[in-house]
Protein backbone atom coordinates (compact mmCIF):
# COMPACT_ATOMS: atom_id res chain seq x y z
CA UNK A 1 0.00 0.00 0.00
CA UNK A 2 1.17 3.49 -0.84
CA UNK A 3 3.44 2.37 -3.68
CA UNK A 4 3.00 3.09 -7.38
CA UNK A 5 2.31 0.15 -9.66
CA UNK A 6 5.44 -0.39 -11.75
CA UNK A 7 3.88 -1.23 -15.12
CA UNK A 8 0.65 -2.20 -16.87
CA UNK A 9 -0.53 -5.65 -15.84
CA UNK A 10 -3.15 -7.99 -14.44
CA UNK A 11 -3.78 -8.66 -10.76
CA UNK A 12 -2.96 -12.30 -9.95
CA UNK A 13 -3.18 -12.09 -6.16
CA UNK A 14 -4.79 -9.78 -3.62
CA UNK A 15 -7.32 -6.96 -3.76
CA UNK A 16 -7.03 -3.24 -3.19
CA UNK A 17 -8.22 0.22 -4.13
CA UNK A 18 -6.15 1.83 -6.90
CA UNK A 19 -5.94 5.59 -7.34
CA UNK A 20 -6.10 6.06 -11.12
CA UNK A 21 -6.75 9.82 -11.01
CA UNK A 22 -3.72 10.43 -13.24
CA UNK A 23 -5.50 8.59 -16.05
CA UNK A 24 -9.19 9.07 -15.36
CA UNK A 25 -9.32 12.30 -13.37
CA UNK A 26 -11.68 10.62 -10.89
CA UNK A 27 -10.78 11.14 -7.24
CA UNK A 28 -12.45 7.97 -5.90
CA UNK A 29 -10.10 4.95 -6.15
CA UNK A 30 -11.15 1.93 -8.20
CA UNK A 31 -11.54 -1.39 -6.40
CA UNK A 32 -9.49 -4.13 -8.11
CA UNK A 33 -9.14 -7.83 -7.43
CA UNK A 34 -7.76 -10.96 -9.13
CA UNK A 35 -8.19 -10.75 -12.90
CA UNK A 36 -8.57 -6.97 -13.09
CA UNK A 37 -6.14 -4.89 -15.14
CA UNK A 38 -4.06 -2.11 -13.61
CA UNK A 39 -1.99 0.64 -15.18
CA UNK A 40 1.58 1.58 -14.45
CA UNK A 41 2.19 4.74 -12.36
CA UNK A 42 -1.21 4.47 -10.66
CA UNK A 43 -1.16 4.34 -6.86
CA UNK A 44 -2.04 1.32 -4.75
CA UNK A 45 -4.11 2.97 -2.02
CA UNK A 46 -5.25 -0.12 -0.14
CA UNK A 47 -4.15 -3.74 0.23
CA UNK A 48 -1.35 -5.90 -1.10
CA UNK A 49 -1.32 -6.72 -4.81
CA UNK A 50 0.70 -9.13 -6.94
CA UNK A 51 0.60 -7.98 -10.57
CA UNK A 52 1.67 -9.87 -13.68
CA UNK A 53 3.19 -7.44 -16.19
CA UNK A 54 1.42 -7.42 -19.56
CA UNK A 55 2.93 -4.30 -21.13
CA UNK A 56 6.35 -2.78 -20.48
CA UNK A 57 8.53 -0.01 -21.89
CA UNK A 58 7.05 1.91 -24.81
CA UNK A 59 3.87 -0.19 -24.81
CA UNK A 60 2.59 1.09 -21.45
CA UNK A 61 -0.19 3.64 -21.06
CA UNK A 62 2.26 6.11 -19.51
CA UNK A 63 4.62 5.79 -22.48
CA UNK A 64 1.72 6.42 -24.86
CA UNK A 65 0.89 9.58 -22.92
CA UNK A 66 4.49 10.77 -23.34
CA UNK A 67 4.28 9.97 -27.06
CA UNK A 68 1.11 12.05 -27.31
CA UNK A 69 2.94 15.07 -25.89
CA UNK A 70 5.86 14.46 -28.26
CA UNK A 71 3.54 14.23 -31.27
CA UNK A 72 1.87 17.46 -30.19
CA UNK A 73 5.23 19.22 -30.36
CA UNK A 74 5.87 17.82 -33.85
CA UNK A 75 2.56 18.89 -35.40
CA UNK A 76 2.23 21.90 -37.66
CA UNK A 77 -0.37 24.64 -37.65
CA UNK A 78 -1.75 26.10 -40.88
CA UNK A 79 0.31 29.28 -40.39
CA UNK A 80 3.42 27.16 -40.01
CA UNK A 81 2.59 25.15 -43.13
CA UNK A 82 2.06 28.40 -45.06
CA UNK A 83 5.44 29.66 -43.88
CA UNK A 84 7.04 26.39 -45.03
CA UNK A 85 5.44 26.69 -48.49
CA UNK A 86 6.60 30.27 -48.87
CA UNK A 87 10.10 29.33 -47.76
CA UNK A 88 10.21 26.47 -50.28
CA UNK A 89 9.62 28.94 -53.13
CA UNK A 90 11.48 31.90 -51.67
CA UNK A 91 14.80 30.13 -50.97
CA UNK A 92 15.57 29.20 -54.62
CA UNK A 93 14.65 32.74 -55.70
CA UNK A 94 17.01 34.27 -53.13
CA UNK A 95 19.83 31.95 -54.19
CA UNK A 96 19.23 32.88 -57.83
CA UNK A 97 19.32 36.60 -56.93
CA UNK A 98 22.57 36.11 -55.00
CA UNK A 99 24.16 34.30 -57.94
CA UNK A 100 22.89 37.01 -60.28
CA UNK A 101 24.41 39.68 -58.05
CA UNK A 102 27.72 37.81 -58.00
CA UNK A 103 27.74 37.55 -61.80
CA UNK A 104 26.76 41.21 -62.24
CA UNK A 105 29.58 42.49 -60.05
CA UNK A 106 32.13 40.19 -61.66
CA UNK A 107 30.89 41.17 -65.12
CA UNK A 108 31.34 44.86 -64.34
CA UNK A 109 34.99 44.42 -63.42
CA UNK A 110 34.66 44.33 -59.64
CA UNK A 111 37.05 42.07 -57.79
CA UNK A 112 36.01 38.70 -56.38
CA UNK A 113 35.99 40.09 -52.83
CA UNK A 114 33.52 42.85 -53.66
CA UNK A 115 31.37 40.49 -55.75
CA UNK A 116 31.15 37.87 -53.01
CA UNK A 117 30.43 40.57 -50.42
CA UNK A 118 27.49 41.81 -52.49
CA UNK A 119 26.17 38.28 -53.02
CA UNK A 120 26.38 37.46 -49.30
CA UNK A 121 24.63 40.74 -48.50
CA UNK A 122 21.70 39.66 -50.69
CA UNK A 123 21.55 36.31 -48.88
CA UNK A 124 21.61 37.95 -45.46
CA UNK A 125 18.95 40.53 -46.29
CA UNK A 126 16.57 38.23 -48.16
CA UNK A 127 17.04 34.99 -46.20
CA UNK A 128 13.62 33.76 -44.96
CA UNK A 129 15.05 32.19 -41.80
CA UNK A 130 12.87 34.36 -39.59
CA UNK A 131 9.81 33.41 -41.62
CA UNK A 132 10.56 29.70 -41.28
CA UNK A 133 11.56 29.76 -37.62
CA UNK A 134 9.31 32.36 -35.99
CA UNK A 135 6.03 30.46 -36.34
CA UNK A 136 7.20 27.02 -35.11
CA UNK A 137 9.16 28.66 -32.29
CA UNK A 138 6.13 30.60 -31.08
CA UNK A 139 3.89 27.54 -31.27
CA UNK A 140 6.43 25.34 -29.48
CA UNK A 141 6.77 27.88 -26.70
CA UNK A 142 2.97 28.02 -26.41
CA UNK A 143 2.52 24.24 -26.16
CA UNK A 144 5.48 23.97 -23.78
CA UNK A 145 4.11 26.67 -21.51
CA UNK A 146 0.75 24.92 -21.53
CA UNK A 147 2.42 21.68 -20.41
CA UNK A 148 4.08 23.55 -17.52
CA UNK A 149 0.64 24.77 -16.42
CA UNK A 150 -0.85 21.29 -16.65
CA UNK A 151 -2.58 21.92 -19.99
CA UNK A 152 -2.03 19.29 -22.69
CA UNK A 153 -2.27 21.00 -26.09
CA UNK A 154 -2.58 18.13 -28.55
CA UNK A 155 -0.97 20.00 -31.44
CA UNK A 156 0.07 23.44 -32.70
CA UNK A 157 -2.97 23.55 -34.97
CA UNK A 158 -5.14 23.23 -31.85
CA UNK A 159 -3.38 26.19 -30.25
CA UNK A 160 -3.93 28.27 -33.39
CA UNK A 161 -7.66 27.51 -33.61
CA UNK A 162 -8.43 28.43 -29.98
CA UNK A 163 -9.18 32.00 -31.08
CA UNK A 164 -12.34 30.71 -32.82
CA UNK A 165 -13.68 28.75 -29.81
CA UNK A 166 -17.15 29.83 -28.60
CA UNK A 167 -18.08 26.89 -26.33
CA UNK A 168 -15.98 25.37 -23.56
CA UNK A 169 -16.91 21.98 -22.10
CA UNK A 170 -15.68 21.31 -18.56
CA UNK A 171 -15.17 17.96 -16.89
CA UNK A 172 -16.25 18.00 -13.24
CA UNK A 173 -13.87 15.92 -11.16
CA UNK A 174 -10.48 17.54 -10.77
CA UNK A 175 -11.40 20.39 -13.12
CA UNK A 176 -14.30 22.23 -11.52
CA UNK A 177 -13.80 20.37 -8.24
CA UNK A 178 -10.59 19.85 -6.26
CA UNK A 179 -10.25 16.16 -7.06
CA UNK A 180 -9.75 15.50 -3.34
CA UNK A 181 -12.34 13.96 -1.04
CA UNK A 182 -13.44 16.02 1.97
CA UNK A 183 -15.91 15.42 4.78
CA UNK A 184 -19.12 17.27 3.89
CA UNK A 185 -21.72 16.08 6.43
CA UNK A 186 -21.77 14.29 9.79
CA UNK A 187 -24.88 12.66 11.27
CA UNK A 188 -24.99 10.98 14.68
CA UNK A 189 -27.51 9.25 16.92
CA UNK A 190 -29.05 11.18 19.81
CA UNK A 191 -26.80 9.42 22.32
CA UNK A 192 -23.53 10.10 20.48
CA UNK A 193 -21.65 13.36 19.96
CA UNK A 194 -20.08 14.41 16.68
CA UNK A 195 -16.66 14.72 18.34
CA UNK A 196 -16.87 11.17 19.66
CA UNK A 197 -17.79 9.73 16.26
CA UNK A 198 -15.02 11.69 14.56
CA UNK A 199 -12.41 10.67 17.15
CA UNK A 200 -13.07 6.92 17.04
CA UNK A 201 -13.67 6.76 13.29
CA UNK A 202 -10.73 9.07 12.54
CA UNK A 203 -8.35 6.89 14.57
CA UNK A 204 -9.12 3.91 12.34
CA UNK A 205 -9.25 5.85 9.09
CA UNK A 206 -5.91 7.49 9.86
CA UNK A 207 -4.28 4.07 9.49
CA UNK A 208 -5.64 3.71 5.94
CA UNK A 209 -4.32 5.41 2.80
CA UNK A 210 -7.68 5.37 1.00
CA UNK A 211 -8.68 8.95 -0.03
CA UNK A 212 -12.08 8.64 1.65
CA UNK A 213 -10.41 7.41 4.84
CA UNK A 214 -7.93 10.28 4.72
CA UNK A 215 -10.78 12.77 4.32
CA UNK A 216 -12.39 11.48 7.53
CA UNK A 217 -9.04 11.36 9.37
CA UNK A 218 -8.18 14.93 8.36
CA UNK A 219 -11.55 16.24 9.55
CA UNK A 220 -11.21 14.30 12.80
CA UNK A 221 -7.73 15.70 13.48
CA UNK A 222 -8.89 19.24 12.74
CA UNK A 223 -11.86 18.84 15.09
CA UNK A 224 -10.57 16.74 17.99
CA UNK A 225 -6.78 17.06 17.80
CA UNK A 226 -4.35 14.10 17.99
CA UNK A 227 -6.03 10.75 17.38
CA UNK A 228 -5.55 7.57 19.44
CA UNK A 229 -3.65 4.61 18.00
CA UNK A 230 -5.93 1.70 17.03
CA UNK A 231 -5.28 -1.93 17.89
CA UNK A 232 -6.00 -5.04 15.78
CA UNK A 233 -6.48 -2.84 12.69
CA UNK A 234 -7.94 -4.75 9.75
CA UNK A 235 -8.62 -3.53 6.22
CA UNK A 236 -11.69 -5.22 4.74
CA UNK A 237 -11.10 -4.96 0.95
CA UNK A 238 -13.76 -2.92 -0.80
CA UNK A 239 -15.80 -2.37 2.36
CA UNK A 240 -13.86 -0.44 4.99
CA UNK A 241 -11.78 -0.93 8.13
CA UNK A 242 -12.23 -2.26 11.62
CA UNK A 243 -10.24 -2.37 14.83
CA UNK A 244 -10.18 -1.53 18.52
CA UNK A 245 -9.98 2.12 19.65
CA UNK A 246 -10.02 3.05 23.35
CA UNK A 247 -11.41 -0.39 24.15
CA UNK A 248 -14.27 -0.12 21.63
CA UNK A 249 -14.63 -2.49 18.65
CA UNK A 250 -15.10 0.02 15.82
CA UNK A 251 -16.22 -0.49 12.21
CA UNK A 252 -15.98 2.27 9.59
CA UNK A 253 -16.94 1.80 5.95
CA UNK A 254 -19.68 1.10 3.47
CA UNK A 255 -23.18 0.26 4.74
CA UNK A 256 -22.59 -3.35 3.73
CA UNK A 257 -19.69 -3.64 6.22
CA UNK A 258 -22.03 -2.84 9.10
CA UNK A 259 -24.85 -4.96 7.67
CA UNK A 260 -22.54 -7.99 7.32
CA UNK A 261 -21.70 -7.59 11.02
CA UNK A 262 -25.42 -7.84 11.85
CA UNK A 263 -25.68 -4.22 13.00
CA UNK A 264 -28.91 -2.46 11.92
CA UNK A 265 -29.07 1.24 11.04
CA UNK A 266 -31.50 3.37 13.10
CA UNK A 267 -34.18 5.10 10.99
CA UNK A 268 -32.56 8.53 11.45
CA UNK A 269 -29.19 7.30 10.17
CA UNK A 270 -30.84 5.41 7.30
CA UNK A 271 -32.55 8.63 6.21
CA UNK A 272 -29.27 10.56 6.51
CA UNK A 273 -27.52 7.92 4.40
CA UNK A 274 -30.18 8.16 1.69
CA UNK A 275 -29.92 11.96 1.66
CA UNK A 276 -26.14 11.83 1.30
CA UNK A 277 -26.33 9.35 -1.57
CA UNK A 278 -29.10 11.37 -3.25
CA UNK A 279 -26.76 14.38 -3.28
CA UNK A 280 -23.90 12.33 -4.69
CA UNK A 281 -21.93 12.04 -1.49
CA UNK A 282 -20.26 8.76 -0.52
CA UNK A 283 -21.88 7.50 2.68
CA UNK A 284 -19.57 6.12 5.37
CA UNK A 285 -21.16 4.35 8.34
CA UNK A 286 -19.55 4.29 11.80
CA UNK A 287 -20.43 1.65 14.39
CA UNK A 288 -18.92 0.38 17.60
CA UNK A 289 -19.80 -2.11 20.29
CA UNK A 290 -22.59 -3.55 18.14
CA UNK A 291 -24.45 -0.27 17.43
CA UNK A 292 -24.44 2.13 14.48
CA UNK A 293 -23.43 5.56 15.80
CA UNK A 294 -23.04 7.87 12.82
CA UNK A 295 -22.95 8.47 9.07
CA UNK A 296 -20.43 10.63 7.20
CA UNK A 297 -21.04 12.18 3.80
CA UNK A 298 -17.79 12.47 1.85
CA UNK A 299 -17.50 14.22 -1.51
CA UNK A 300 -15.22 16.08 -3.87
CA UNK A 301 -15.40 19.80 -3.01
CA UNK A 302 -15.73 22.58 -5.61
CA UNK A 303 -12.55 24.59 -6.14
CA UNK A 304 -12.62 28.08 -4.67
CA UNK A 305 -11.54 29.53 -8.02
CA UNK A 306 -14.11 27.70 -10.17
CA UNK A 307 -16.95 30.23 -9.92
CA UNK A 308 -14.61 33.12 -10.76
CA UNK A 309 -13.14 31.15 -13.68
CA UNK A 310 -16.62 30.50 -15.11
CA UNK A 311 -17.42 34.21 -14.81
CA UNK A 312 -14.22 35.06 -16.69
CA UNK A 313 -15.05 32.55 -19.42
CA UNK A 314 -18.43 34.20 -19.92
CA UNK A 315 -16.72 37.60 -20.07
CA UNK A 316 -14.59 36.24 -22.93
CA UNK A 317 -17.76 35.30 -24.82
CA UNK A 318 -17.49 31.56 -24.11
CA UNK A 319 -20.43 29.41 -23.06
CA UNK A 320 -19.42 26.93 -20.31
CA UNK A 321 -20.99 23.46 -20.29
CA UNK A 322 -20.50 20.82 -17.57
CA UNK A 323 -19.89 17.27 -18.86
CA UNK A 324 -19.49 14.48 -16.31
CA UNK A 325 -20.05 10.83 -15.60
CA UNK A 326 -21.41 11.58 -12.13
CA UNK A 327 -25.11 11.40 -11.36
CA UNK A 328 -27.33 14.31 -12.34
CA UNK A 329 -28.06 15.49 -8.80
CA UNK A 330 -24.35 15.98 -8.06
CA UNK A 331 -23.65 17.55 -11.45
CA UNK A 332 -26.49 20.05 -11.17
CA UNK A 333 -25.50 20.99 -7.61
CA UNK A 334 -21.94 21.71 -8.73
CA UNK A 335 -23.17 23.60 -11.79
CA UNK A 336 -25.41 25.82 -9.67
CA UNK A 337 -22.55 26.57 -7.30
CA UNK A 338 -20.21 27.76 -10.05
CA UNK A 339 -22.79 29.36 -12.36
CA UNK A 340 -23.04 26.88 -15.25
CA UNK A 341 -26.45 26.60 -16.92
CA UNK A 342 -26.02 23.59 -19.23
CA UNK A 343 -25.23 20.16 -17.75
CA UNK A 344 -24.64 16.77 -19.39
CA UNK A 345 -24.50 14.16 -16.60
CA UNK A 346 -24.14 10.37 -16.32
CA UNK A 347 -22.08 10.30 -19.52
CA UNK A 348 -19.66 7.40 -19.96
CA UNK A 349 -16.09 8.30 -21.00
CA UNK A 350 -16.56 6.84 -24.48
CA UNK A 351 -19.81 8.81 -24.90
CA UNK A 352 -18.22 12.19 -24.18
CA UNK A 353 -16.99 12.27 -27.78
CA UNK A 354 -20.57 11.97 -29.02
CA UNK A 355 -21.66 14.94 -26.88
CA UNK A 356 -18.83 17.03 -28.34
CA UNK A 357 -19.78 15.97 -31.88
CA UNK A 358 -23.40 16.99 -31.32
CA UNK A 359 -22.29 20.42 -30.16
CA UNK A 360 -20.05 20.76 -33.22
CA UNK A 361 -22.94 19.72 -35.46
CA UNK A 362 -24.82 22.73 -34.08
CA UNK A 363 -22.11 24.95 -35.55
CA UNK A 364 -20.16 25.49 -32.34
CA UNK A 365 -16.38 25.56 -32.07
CA UNK A 366 -15.78 23.51 -28.94
CA UNK A 367 -12.90 23.26 -26.48
CA UNK A 368 -12.80 20.47 -23.88
CA UNK A 369 -11.14 20.92 -20.49
CA UNK A 370 -10.34 17.90 -18.34
CA UNK A 371 -7.56 16.42 -16.25
CA UNK A 372 -7.69 12.76 -17.24
CA UNK A 373 -6.58 10.75 -20.25
CA UNK A 374 -10.23 9.87 -20.86
CA UNK A 375 -10.92 13.59 -21.30
CA UNK A 376 -8.03 13.93 -23.75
Amino acid sequence: PGEKIATDGTVVEGSSAVDASMLTGESVPVEVTVGDTVTGATLNAGGRLVVEATRVGNDTQLARMAKLVEDAQNGKASAQRLADRISAVFVPIVIALALGTLGYWLGNGAGPTAAFTAAVAVLIIACPCALGLATPTALMVGTGRGAQLGILIKGPEVLETTRRVDTIVLDKTGTVTTGRMTLQTTHTTDTTTEAEVLRLAGALENASEHPIAQAVATAATDTTGPLPTPEDFTNVPGLGVQGIVDGHTVLVGRPRLVADAGIPLPPALSQALEEDEAHGRTAVVVAWDGEARGVFGVADAVKESSAAAVTELRALGLEPILLTGDNRAVAEAVAREVGIDTVHAEVLPEDKVEVIKRLQAEGRVVAMVGDGVNDA
